[in-house]
């Protein structure tokens, strides 16, 4: 069975190796050791780590909190912090960027090992359920009797259903990770103009019925179709936009 791997984050050296030391001990495989937010992230992208212990308050221009926060939303990695601060606004901040886990300095190795493995298990059992709304998300998109294409907040392709395809002339796998622009190309019939972003439109508007009069969208082979786009954001149960549903 492969180790679990734990990315160290802490600018102390001799307490970042001494972390190093103790989570090798414990069977744990250490992907590195950083001691900025930036290094940090960019440690984070490259050696995948399983789990990142990582200290709140790091020295330079971005502290551990804000590096927390670029690697949950780029990456996925669950981080457990670590702390010699419990005060209610630094704490305040922190949850803000969802972590698994705090870790108190100074903190033994029972503590360190029920930590990691506890943050393990939930954030396994969150990519599952994850997992299952997806398929279903996917399962009722192709279903509807009508084009659908489902995106990011960023206006990348993530589901585009067999009516949608046929429609923009773009299979599945080639429109898949496409800014919307490329697969969905509209104009206006009427002034020949592109059309304002529709993702951007309906994050803005919350949900949107229509671009413009004499929409047309222009297919992967050049030909025109009227068309009346409807978009509306998809949410989570915290209420944050997390895609577009665009049909």
């Amino acid at each position: 069975m492969d180790k679990v791997k734990v990315l160290v984050v802490e600018d102390e050296i001799i307490v970042a190796h001494d972390i190093k030391a103790r989570l090798e001990d414990l069977g744990y495989g250490v992907t590195g050791v950083a001691i900025t937010g930036e290094e940090a992230i960019e440690k984070a992208e490259y050696t995948s780590p399983d789990v990142i212990l990582m200290d709140i308050a790091l020295k330079g221009n971005m502290d551990g909190i804000q590096a927390a926060e670029v690697i949950h939303e780029k990456y996925d990695i669950p981080v457990i912090y670590l702390t010699a601060y419990s005060d209610d606004k630094t704490l305040e901040r922190a949850r803000v960027t969802q972590p698994f886990g705090y870790l108190l300095k100074p903190f033994d190795e029972k503590e360190l090992r029920s930590n990691i493995e506890m943050t393990l298990y939930r954030h396994n059992q969150e990519k599952a359920k994850h997992q299952e709304s997806e398929k279903w998300l996917t399962t009722t998109l192709d279903s509807v009797g009508d084009a659908v294409i489902a995106t990011d907040t960023e206006g990348y392709v993530k589901h585009i259903n067999p009516f949608a395809e046929a429609l923009t002339g773009w299979r599945k796998e080639n429109a898949i990770s496409k800014k919307i622009g490329e697969v969905l190309s509209l104009k206006s019939e009427v002034s020949e103009d592109v059309l304002e972003d529709p993702v951007q439109k309906a994050i803005r508007e919350d949900i949107f019925y229509g671009l413009a009069e004499n929409t047309l969208l222009v297919s992967a082979d050049g030909n025109s179709t009227p068309v009346d786009i409807v978009g509306s954001t998809i949410k989570n149960e915290n209420k944050e936009i997390i895609g577009i549903v665009l049909n």
